[in-house]
């Protein structure tokens, strides 16, 4: 049980768990789910419901007030680092489903565009018609000697 991994993206909290945890008033809570600040889930009946993410999201908005720096610029802040993440989330999967593909084919090193836009695999050696083929791509196998 202590590998668990505990879902932080999973709206689990009452709206006033989430004030305690945060430190803040439930209506402070309301407040920035108005103004589009930290929105939290809602349950079937309308309730909001809370992430363990959104708690950390409301102390940072907690730390930037006090720092000086303006809801507007809150907002946009947390919507940069939400972009981010996503990005993150996104790069690493296209990084694993590239590291499948190149072990589901040991030997095929280099990807063309044939004329009629369909990706083309070659075998390393191949030569590539130039008049018909583009070569788009060769990726370097880990451990590879070829720079």
């Amino acid at each position: 049980m202590a590998n668990e991994q505990i879902d932080e993206e999973a709206p689990i909290l009452a709206i006033a768990m989430a004030a305690e945890l945060a430190g803040m008033h439930p209506q402070t809570l309301r407040q920035y789910d108005r103004s589009g600040l930290v929105v939290p889930a809602r349950t079937r009946g309308g309730s909001r419901r809370y992430s363990l993410r959104h708690v950390a999201q409301l102390r940072e908005v907690a730390q930037m007030s006090a720092d000086g720096v303006s809801l507007p610029a809150i907002s946009r802040i947390i919507e940069l680092e939400n972009e981010v993440r996503m990005l993150r989330r996104e790069v690493s999967e296209l990084r694993y489903r590239l590291r499948e593909e190149v072990a589901q084919r040991p030997g095929a090193r280099v990807f063309a565009a044939g004329a009629s836009g369909a990706v083309v695999t070659l075998r390393q050696g191949a030569r590539v018609r130039r008049a018909t083929d583009v070569v788009l791509w060769r990726p370097i196998a880990p451990g590879s000697d070829d720079d």
